[in-house]
């Protein structure tokens, strides 16, 4: 019905022609907008935690990657090997190569989340995507704990193949400078990947549900937390308080114990995803 006369008063809309009369509290709709908003945001806000718990998680198994350490102590003792009084140079060269890593994992971070973004398109598969990340976040973990409870150098998906290895150690002994150093950061990320794409792989799926400019800061995050380790021995073999040598034995002789710490919170974070807890 349609009515040709109206006048507000207290909140409340009265409407009227020769038909009928229809009265409309505001007040009522505001608040009832209002409850709707605060849940949308409630909900958002909510969601965003959770992710930022994924992420931190998946950045935190990346970061203590066995192979990812093996490289930059090999690269620190080429450099030291060449010139062993400059401190400044195993400085500027661990800096440099950790800035290399950090920029090219960034941008097949974006890589990951395009190609992901592409594959929702198809409704069906959007729907089973994080059940899947899920499922592939556990395989991983068990992997790592199977490193953990029968180690075997070169383990499928949580470290370098053992066929890589020679050509990796013949490119990191080459370097000698800080630009070199740059460039074997981003040569030697190809190296890198087998070992330390899977939790990336899995954390590109999960920011996928984000525009892709949206996802540069998480990006970010992820990288600044996968790369800080390398800082941090760079930081220690600069400041003397350890040899270069010294870090190089203490993973060879942990190397068990960090793929089980790997493993777990791979393993816990995929079946929370797999049972809708996270």
């Amino acid at each position: 019905m349609k009515f040709e006369h109206a006048v507000q008063i207290a909140g409340w809309i009265l409407q009227w022609n020769g038909e009928g009369l229809s009265a409309q509290n505001t007040q009522g709709n505001s608040q009832t907008t209002e409850s709707n908003e605060n849940q949308t945001n409630g909900t958002t806000q909510e969601a965003s935690e959770l992710t930022l718990a994924k992420i931190l998680g998946l950045a935190a198994v990346d970061a203590i990657n066995p192979c990812a350490l093996a490289v930059l102590t090999l690269m620190l003792i080429a450099i030291l090997t060449y010139n062993p009084k400059n401190k400044r140079n195993v400085l500027l060269a661990g800096l440099a190569f950790t800035a290399s890593v950090f920029i090219i994992y960034l941008f097949y971070g974006l890589v990951i989340i395009r190609f992901f973004q592409l594959v929702q398109l198809l409704t069906s598969i959007r729907l089973l995507l994080y059940k899947i990340l899920g499922i592939a976040a556990i395989l991983l973990g068990l992997l790592n704990i199977k490193d953990f409870i029968r180690y075997k150098p070169g383990g499928l998906l949580t470290e370098m193949p053992l066929s890589w290895r020679p050509k990796a150690k013949k490119l990191i002994s080459g370097i000698t400078s800080p630009a070199g150093a740059f460039i074997l950061g981003a040569f030697v990320t190809i190296f890198l990947l087998p070992c330390t794409i899977g939790p990336y792989v899995i954390a590109g799926g999960i920011l996928s549900v984000l525009e892709l400019f949206d996802t540069i800061p998480w990006l970010i995050l992820y990288n600044a937390i996968f790369v800080l380790p390398m800082i941090a021995i760079t930081l220690i073999v600069y400041a003397g308080i350890a040899k270069v040598e010294d870090v190089s034995d203490w993973k060879t002789r942990n190397i068990r114990y960090i793929h089980a710490v790997a493993g777990t919170i791979m393993f816990l974070l995929g079946l929370g995803m797999v049972l809708g807890l996270i």
